[in-house]
């Protein structure tokens, strides 16, 4: 993977879009885009107050038949994504994690938008591990690429995928597996814009991990421009190395420094986290996705992340979850200040509803945050289903957007709120859904205010959805699950 940078000079014009949100480049003809359902699976949100404008379609289900791939069906729990033109400009390839199949598909659209064919370039065998949020870079964003980053969770070994979205075979069955990112626990892996340390290559790692030392932010960084090999890698600690994530405080800012980890391509997962306490890195409470600001070089060294919660900590970490604001040193990304921006423990806090925040978008001028599935976020009387939140940067005002719609009282209760043999009905509880990937497509299809959004309604089960991507790992994951377009959310 580290000669994807020859390609740069013939994907000038490429768009970008990806989990991390983001998508500068110019797009495609309005006109040729035409934004209606695809799928006639139901989009599984409901508007909230004051999005009442916005209008959702659903784009393809784990219930499509492709007219160029019949004998393919799209996986459940669809997280991490990335989208960009198609090689000869007429259509476009959407990279989607199928993150409990282990898998990664790659979709085709036509010019409209519309999908017409499906592939698995990872299955479970080559996945290996959970697959959850993506990042796509391409040389116009990142200066590298294209190359889809696939991370691996759930495993003190697992590792990031990479993926070229425009290679024309791709085994399954073959681990893209990139040494030089290390073995994390990981939930994201986005490389910053090529022009927030210019001539570099900086990744920042998220690790989803809950474990003894807890999850940490790691950042990889090479001196070479699309080096994915021969970087150095290093853990966030606050510089008085206190390692306590409950001790830090909304609206606190705290001096940080990125400490490296010796040889660390050396070492297995579980020797890199006997580093942890050794520097004094900061013990999260599950580190999820990440982003940064968009709009200028500034920005794009204002980075966000959320850190999803564990019940089992409250001492010692979040519980509900926090989004972070991590504001690197123009001169050195070693070095920077990280704000507690929003905390779901503070009971009379702007953010007390919140229950474990996971994906985020960050665009110019919002945060978008969407909250995972827990077992636990009903115990403070908040009952509500999975919320996709809007956190405005100038002013800090917090909105709810979206909320999971379980259909549970609908007519079609039945084949939507199943248990785990997909036959039997099991009304679904609150929260047990939720969001994966926000990426904003604005100026990739030409029409402002344009998104994608994943969804994982994990109580839709059955037997069509039973093993789509034939790996031998994940032999009984049966869930469906869908893509939607959402037109009209601000950026």
């Amino acid at each position: 993977m580290k000669n994807l940078n020859k390609l740069a000079s013939a994907l000038l014009a490429l768009s970008v879009a990806f989990s991390g949100c983001d998508n500068d480049n110019g797009g495609n003809n309005p006109a040729t885009v035409q934004l209606k359902n695809h799928s006639n699976t139901p989009a599984f949100v409901t508007k909230k107050a004051g999005f009442e404008g916005m209008e959702i379609f659903s784009l393809i289900s784990s219930d499509d038949t492709l007219e160029e791939s019949p004998n393919y069906i799209f996986g459940g729990t669809a997280d991490g994504l990335g989208l960009l033109k198609s090689q000869d400009g007429k259509g476009f390839v959407m990279m989607v994690n199928n993150e409990d199949n282990f898998a990664v598909s790659r979709i085709t659209l036509d010019q409209t938008f519309k999908p017409v064919k499906g592939e698995y370039v990872l299955n479970s065998d080559g996945g290996q591990w959970r697959l959850c949020s993506g990042t796509l870079a391409t040389p116009q964003e990142h200066g590298f690429g294209p190359l889809y980053l696939s991370v691996g969770e759930s495993n003190v070994e697992a590792q990031t995928h990479g993926l070229n979205p425009y290679e024309g075979t791709l085994s399954p069955t073959t681990s893209r597996a990139l040494k030089g990112l290390g073995h994390w626990s990981g939930e994201n892996a986005v490389p910053l814009h090529k022009d927030a340390y210019s001539g570099k290559t900086v990744i920042i790692i998220g690790e989803d991990a809950s474990d003894a030392t807890g999850g940490q932010v790691a950042m990889y960084v090479s001196n070479t421009v699309g080096d994915l090999d021969n970087g150095s890698q290093y853990m966030l600690r606050r510089v008085d190395q206190n390692q306590t994530e409950i001790d830090m405080k909304e609206g606190q800012s705290y001096d940080v420094e990125f400490v490296k980890i010796d040889d660390y391509q050396n070492m297995s997962g579980a020797q890199i986290q006997a580093k942890v306490d050794v520097l004094k890195a900061i013990e999260f409470g599950r580190v999820e996705d990440i982003d940064y600001r968009k709009g200028s070089a500034a920005n794009a060294r204002e980075i966000y992340f959320n850190v999803t919660g564990q019940g089992d900590k409250l001492t010692e970490r979040t519980k509900f979850g926090r989004v972070y604001k991590l504001a690197l040193s123009e001169s050195d990304p070693l070095k920077g200040k990280l704000t507690v921006v929003l905390d779901g423990d503070l009971p009379n806090g702007k953010a007390n509803e919140f229950q474990n925040p996971d994906n985020i978008c960050v665009t110019q001028n919002y945060v978008y945050t969407q909250e995972d599935s827990n077992g636990y976020g009903n115990a403070k009387g908040t009952q509500h289903d999975g919320y996709l939140w809007q956190y405005t940067i100038a002013t800090g005002e917090l909105k709810k957007v979206l909320e999971l719609d379980h259909h549970r009282t609908a007519a079609d209760k039945e084949k939507y709120n199943r248990a785990n043999d997909g036959v039997t009905y099991a009304e679904s509880t609150y929260g047990s859904w939720e969001f994966g990937a926000l990426v904003d497509a604005s100026d990739l299809l030409g029409i402002q205010d344009a998104f994608i959004l994943c969804v994982q309604p994990h109580t839709w089960k059955g037997e069509r959805y039973k093993n789509p991507d034939k790996g031998t790992k994940t032999p009984s994951e049966m869930q469906g699950s869908e893509i939607l377009v959402v037109k009209g959310l601000p950026r």
